[in-house]
């Protein structure tokens, strides 16, 4: 991630024998995703975009696999298998009601349980496809670089989020849409684009940045998982002063519209991310990094301390209104593994009332009384209550055996990868993962992946 990383000799991809060095996947399907996710999120697409590439992508590589190309799967790869099996498996348990959750059917839940597996099936396609592209179809320097792209964008969107928080408008594809479907709720967080959530977290109603990726949550879950390739695109190649300078200036920027985001989880992750890049270089015998470390540190604090960002911390810090919620749901979420501890019970719940009484739910005069999901506060929590030990033993095996085979991997692109991966660890804690940050964690496996085969 860092200039100081000795890049290792590459050599070329050995092409397949039999002559099928000719059979090419076309880099657009995923390089058009991520380097027009602004355009595709003006037009109401936003997320739905990984599904519908997932489509040229899939006949692409059954295409290339038809005329001799081999189709190579990721190291680790039976354990993310064995979590889309477990979902599947999973879902015999829709019809289930545990206690203390609001009564419904099987055929209730069965959308819900589709759009997620609809999810983790085609960013499996988006692995399998970013991993088995060769370098002269799409380089990893030029991954990096449209992953680093859309950080730029992220800041950007939080910018747009200050400084417009009502900003809003209708979508070509909303408009398209028949209106009773348009007025559903999920279907307005997939379609319709806007720029911050406005909540009253610290005594006053305030926006909390969230374009283009349609939560704040989600925002700050991607700055985490995008921030480390925009560093690895800057510092991890020979790059002008200029580009530097610049850079940096990006950097300092962003840090207002992370402070304004009241993101504790955004903030926590940052902080796992660098402990992780700069343990890994100091591990390496470049000692260096922890001083790095201990500066950038003190310019935060003394940012912090001198203007008012330091003011809007530490009101975030003393009005901690969701922990009481995490932690009840928390609760229900290991009772419901008590429940079913093997399959889970195929999807989320909602809580029978709130945390005081089964009486008190939500009403139009408080619209957060109750009636809470259960596995909506972490992608740890959902797979836990909706896929049981079965799904988590086999979701966090997967990025945790990559994390251990990728180890060695000093590279920009392995400091970042490992960074981007150890942080959406911590953010399975707080943060769901459905559908970009999955995607980019995903990524930045293909590029280890990729990293290592041609080491």
């Amino acid at each position: 991630m860092t200039a100081a990383a000795p890049a290792r000799t590459r050599v070329p991809e050995p092409e397949p024998p039999g002559g099928t060095g000719s059979v090419r996947l076309p880099a657009w399907p995923l390089a058009g995703t991520l380097l027009l996710y602004p355009l595709w999120w003006a037009l109401g697409l936003g997320v739905l975009i990984f599904p519908l590439m997932a489509v040229p992508m899939a006949f692409a590589l059954l295409r290339a696999h038809g005329r001799g190309r081999p189709l190579r799967l990721p190291p680790g790869f039976a354990l993310w298998a064995l979590f889309l099996a477990a979902v599947v498996i999973s879902m015999g348990a829709l019809g289930v009601d545990p206690p203390g959750t609001v009564p419904g059917t099987a055929a209730s839940r069965l959308l819900g349980v589709l759009f997620r597996l609809g999810g983790y099936l085609s960013l499996t396609v988006l692995l399998l496809y970013a991993g088995n592209l060769r370098e002269a179809e799409l380089p990893r320097r030029r991954l990096v670089r449209l992953l680093g792209w859309l950080f730029v964008v992220t800041v950007a969107g939080g910018l747009l989020g200050l400084a417009a928080g009502r900003f809003e408008f209708t979508s070509p594809v909303e408009l398209l849409l028949p209106p009773h479907v348009r007025d559903m709720g999920f279907v307005q967080s997939l379609v319709h684009p806007y720029a911050a959530q406005i909540m009253d977290l610290i005594g006053q109603a305030t926006p909390r940045p969230a374009a283009p990726w349609g939560y704040t949550n989600t925002w700050g879950n991607n700055f985490c998982l995008l921030v480390v390739w925009f560093v690895a695109a800057v510092w991890g190649e020979a790059t002008r002063t200029r580009t530097r300078l610049l850079a940096l200036a990006c950097l300092a920027v962003s840090v207002v519209p992370v402070v304004f985001s009241l993101n504790r989880g955004l903030w926590i992750g940052l902080g796992v991310a660098a402990l992780y890049a700069v343990a890994r270089l100091a591990l390496a015998g470049r000692v260096w990094a922890i001083g790095a470390l201990v500066a950038a540190a003190l310019a935060l604090g003394t940012a912090l301390a001198v203007t008012p960002l330091g003011g809007v911390v530490g009101a975030r810090l003393d009005n901690g209104k969701s922990n009481g919620v995490r932690s009840y749901l928390m609760g229900k979420v290991l009772d419901g593994v008590a429940g079913s501890p093997v399959i889970g019970y195929g999807s989320t719940r909602t809580t029978a009332g709130g945390r005081n009484s089964i009486a008190i739910g939500q009403s139009p005069d408080c619209a957060h009384c109750g009636n809470f999901t259960i596995g909506g506060t972490g992608q740890l929590w959902q797979v836990l209550y909706a896929h049981g030990l079965l799904g988590t033993v086999a979701y966090l095996g997967f990025f945790g055996y990559g994390l251990w085979r990728f180890r060695r991997d000093r590279t920009p692109v392995g400091l970042a990868g490992g960074a981007a991966i150890a942080g959406s660890f911590a953010a399975t804690l707080w943060y769901n993962a459905l559908v970009t940050p999955l995607a980019f964690a995903f990524l930045a496996y293909a590029l280890l992946w990729r990293d290592e085969a041609v080491a």
